[in-house]
């Protein structure tokens, strides 16, 4: 990997690490980490801050994976796209700045897909946001939105290495979903509004 496109990965792997779910509630005077679940995810603003507040921190973690991508993406081409926008996944996941207790990576791993391929990107995002309606569950949506990424990415002719940034970013957001995969199986998941 030539060295701009290292510095484009650290790059994104600092961006991803600010964490909107961590800082927007902050401003606002609350811990997310005391909240709900504690996880300073867009779900669980939803639930502690109500629709406007979880609305700019999913807007932010997704402007961080496009602008990670972004950058990857003009400074050494399309792998090196795909591999600073999984690196602002890992950042979101764990993020250097908040201690490493982030996020699940869904939203990040969206605004990537929006900058490398805006059509896939923008049809995962509206199945996830017409899942997590109708399912009432944002894991529902984010697992089937996850397993649908690499095989949209090769339907739209994304091979190499750029197929395997991305299944990472996708294996990622499954593995943080591993408590949800568990209460999904025993129907003990909680319904967004809940």
């Amino acid at each position: 990997m030539e060295p701009v496109a290292i510095a484009a990965v650290v790059a994104g792997y600092l961006l991803g690490s600010i964490d909107f779910g961590v800082i927007i509630p902050r401003l606002r005077g609350v811990d997310i980490y005391t909240q709900g679940s504690g996880n300073p995810g867009t779900t669980n603003v939803l639930r502690a801050m109500g629709r406007k507040t979880a609305a700019v921190v999913m807007a932010g973690d997704l402007a961080k994976g496009l602008a990670a991508a972004a950058m990857g993406d003009l400074a050494a081409g399309e792998a090196a796209g795909f591999a600073s926008g999984l690196a602002a996944v890992i950042g979101h996941c764990f993020p250097i700045w908040h201690r490493f207790r982030g996020g699940k990576g869904v939203a990040t791993a969206g605004g990537m897909m929006l900058w490398l391929e805006p059509l896939l990107g923008a049809v995962l995002l509206l199945v996830w946001l017409t899942l997590a309606y109708v399912a009432k569950r944002a894991s529902v949506a984010s697992l089937v939105v996850a397993a649908a990424l690499v095989p949209g990415a090769l339907a739209f002719g994304h091979r190499g290495w750029s197929l395997v940034w991305a299944g990472g970013a996708a294996l990622l957001v499954v593995v943080r979903h591993y408590e949800n995969i568990r209460r999904l199986l025993v129907g003990a998941e909680r319904p967004i509004a809940a």
